[in-house]
């Protein structure tokens, strides 16, 4: 693509060489520019991409966007087309989105913000639209999807340069819709600018990164710029937790919606209601009425969380124009995702639970629903709290986690800079303050899965919280291979060889 196209309509404060140098791809990280790259050269949260500008002409940029007057200088001086923007990451969108054949205006967007859920929620609504026949792109934490294929997910929301590259591949490949979890950073950083979001979802707000949003009100507002529109027009439909402290927030934002639709477990007025709900290990039962009629569903998810999943997945499939009978009867066969409440299978008579909870309000949802199933058996919780995350939310993990459980054993997440040791403490403040459980400080993560099952008896359910899906445990920096699933199902080996031989 000739350079005078890649900048058309990209807002500029000055062009300097309007050579018609040939772009043959964008980069916004200089190590992967290659001979005939446009470098975007961009201030970030951590670093300055106007550091590598350099380094990327070096490596064989062929043009330069910049946000820095002395870059821009700096390229004008090597006589190589260069742009000079106000805003660095908006200017990355743009020439991305020209650059990819704008991928972004061929597929119905649904976007799903939230504390928790937005990973669960985004694996449902795909599913429902792939039972309808519709072929999709999913950009999330666990994995990326392009029509089918499975791509491994760095980032929950990646960078817009690499967003529409995505969707560029999923458009080629006959994708007609997309699904996107839309992380709170991403929405305050402009990672997702222009994007034309179809369907906004908001799951929940719960305290979560803190240590980036600073206060409550900052992280709702990040939240709900899903709503307004980032850098595009608001969503045609806004699908909303009535039952969120923070609803009312989300609604004001979703004001310039075309539609607003509620989903509860409270309300039976909102548009879509589950009542008398059965929760068993392995499917939930529950009545659904929504804007097309109702109906009895039986669903493959395990519990109330789920139940919200499940009704904000329908609501959105619905308003991408599904059909009710053919959402129902998805809805019935969707399958739970990696890392939340996926059971470890066994033959000792105690259940095994993998799940991603890393909020005190998920772990504490979490707990709940394990001390129903577990009737008037013991519940095991193994957790720990990320390093270099909001600290304050670490006595409130060990507070619902001594609440409700009857073993707790506090060990080591992903400490990365941190000392593990440190972390743990400022856990264990809260479970003791709860006084209700046994507690263990055990930091080497699999040596406490280990003692977990180890405590297990016949009807119990043992809950290894906080990592879920992830392969890696990082410390300092390294990511070292780490699987709370492969590791638990070893334990579980282990023990059932003993027990055999006993």
């Amino acid at each position: 693509m000739q350079w005078t196209n890649i900048i058309a309509d990209v807002p500029v404060l000055a062009v300097g060489d309007e050579s018609r140098a040939e772009i043959l791809s964008v980069e916004y990280d200089s190590r992967a520019v290659r001979a005939g790259s446009l470098f975007v050269a961009m201030r970030g949260e951590t670093t300055d991409g106007n550091s590598y500008v350099r380094a990327a002409l070096d490596a064989g940029a062929v043009a330069i966007v910049t946000d820095s007057r002395e870059s821009f200088a700096f390229a004008a001086a090597r006589r190589v087309p260069v742009a000079l923007v106000e805003q660095g990451r908006r200017a990355l969108a743009a020439v991305s989105a020209n650059f990819f054949g704008h991928p972004e205006q061929k597929l119905k967007l649904c976007g799903i913000t939230g504390t928790n859920g937005k990973t669960t929620t985004a694996f449902l609504t795909e599913g429902l639209l792939n039972h309808a026949g519709r072929s999709s792109v999913l950009l999330g934490t666990i994995e990326t999807h392009v029509a089918g294929a499975v791509r491994p997910s760095p980032h929950t929301t990646p960078e817009s340069r690499d967003v529409l590259q995505i969707f560029a591949d999923g458009v080629a490949a006959g994708a007609t819709e997309a699904v996107m979890e839309m992380s709170s950073h991403a929405l305050e950083q402009e990672r997702v600018w222009s994007l034309p979001v179809d369907v906004a979802i908001f799951t929940n707000l719960t305290q979560d990164h803190l240590d980036y949003h600073g206060t409550m009100d900052a992280y709702a507002a990040a939240k709900a710029r899903l709503f307004e529109g980032v850098g595009a027009v608001a969503p045609q439909v806004a699908v909303i937790n009535a039952d969120d402290a923070y609803a009312s927030r989300m609604m004001e934002a979703a004001a310039g919606c075309g539609t607003v639709w509620t989903y509860s477990l409270i309300n039976e007025h909102a548009d879509f209601y589950a009542g008398n709900i059965a929760y068993r290990a392995g499917t939930t039962q529950f009545e659904i009425t929504t804007p097309a009629g109702g109906a009895s569903l039986t669903t493959r998810l395990t519990g109330r969380v789920n139940v919200y999943n499940v009704l904000a997945a329908m609501a959105a499939a619905m308003a991408r124009g599904v059909a009710f009978s053919t959402v129902l009867e998805g809805a019935a066969s969707l399958k739970p995702v990696p890392g939340r409440f996926e059971t470890v299978p066994n033959a000792l008579g105690f259940t095994v639970v993998v799940d991603y909870a890393h909020t005190d309000d998920a772990l504490r949802n979490l707990i709940t629903l394990a001390r129903e199933l577990a009737q008037d058996a013991r519940v095991i919780t193994l957790f720990g709290c990320g390093g270099d995350r909001d600290k304050t939310k670490r006595p409130k993990m060990g507070r619902a986690a001594g609440d409700g459980s009857d073993i707790v054993i506090v060990t080591s997440d992903n400490p990365r800079s941190e000392d593990p040791a440190v972390i743990a403490s400022a856990a264990l403040e809260g479970v003791l303050e709860a006084g209700n459980a046994h507690v263990h400080v055990i930091l080497d993560r699999a040596i406490a899965i280990e003692r977990a099952i180890q405590e297990a008896r016949r009807g119990d359910i043992v809950l290894i919280a906080g990592k879920g899906h992830e392969k890696t445990q990082t410390s300092h920096g390294v990511a070292l291979p780490f699987d709370d699933v492969a590791v638990a199902a070893a334990a579980l080996r282990a023990r059932e060889l003993r027990e055999a031989k006993a």
